[in-house]
């Protein structure tokens, strides 16, 4: 059975909608915070920063990088519901770190037009965060920019760090 139909299977079995309704939760999180993770299943938020469901908004992607989709959800993040502060959470191990936009581009173009955007590759994952904090900070987009935070989870033993000049 694909993976998508035991999902299917699992959200209709009798009793889950009920589990998975919402209806007295708002769209606004309740502890006003935006959390900016990687994709990578290793990490997972909620349990890693003690959040619940309706406490926060989750944005992953492939390293957890401020991206121009990034900025855009986490403007309408603070503009429409109500968010105040941010937090970047990379990580150890990362895919993209010692990875090569270049060799990702010519592979994509490869197999058709070239993307029009790139893969974000870093050599160093201190330096990578605080280059997205930093560009979080300048960000015009954002109306809140000084309740700006990063980390670096490592998930080969859980602990979570703070790098000194990223908070």
């Amino acid at each position: 059975m694909p993976v998508g139909d035991e999902m299917l299977a699992h959200a209709t079995a009798p009793g889950r909608s009920e589990e998975m309704a919402a209806t007295a939760m708002s769209s606004r999180p309740n502890r006003r915070v935006v959390v900016l993770t990687c994709m990578d299943t290793r990490i997972d938020p909620y349990a890693l920063l003690g959040l619940a469901r309706g406490e926060a908004h989750i944005l992953r992607n492939a390293g957890g990088l401020v991206t121009d989709d990034v900025l855009r959800s986490l403007a309408a993040s603070q503009r429409l519901l109500g968010t105040a502060e941010v937090v970047v959470v990379m990580h150890r191990g990362c895919g993209l770190e010692g990875g090569s936009d270049e060799d990702f581009h010519a592979q994509l173009s490869a197999d058709g037009p070239p993307p029009s955007w790139r893969l974000g590759a870093f050599a160093d994952v201190e330096q990578a965060l605080r280059e997205g904090l930093a560009r979080l900070r300048e960000s015009a987009e954002l109306v809140v920019r000084d309740g700006v935070r990063g980390f670096i989870f490592d998930p080969a033993n859980g602990t979570l760090e703070e790098p000194e000049a990223s908070g």
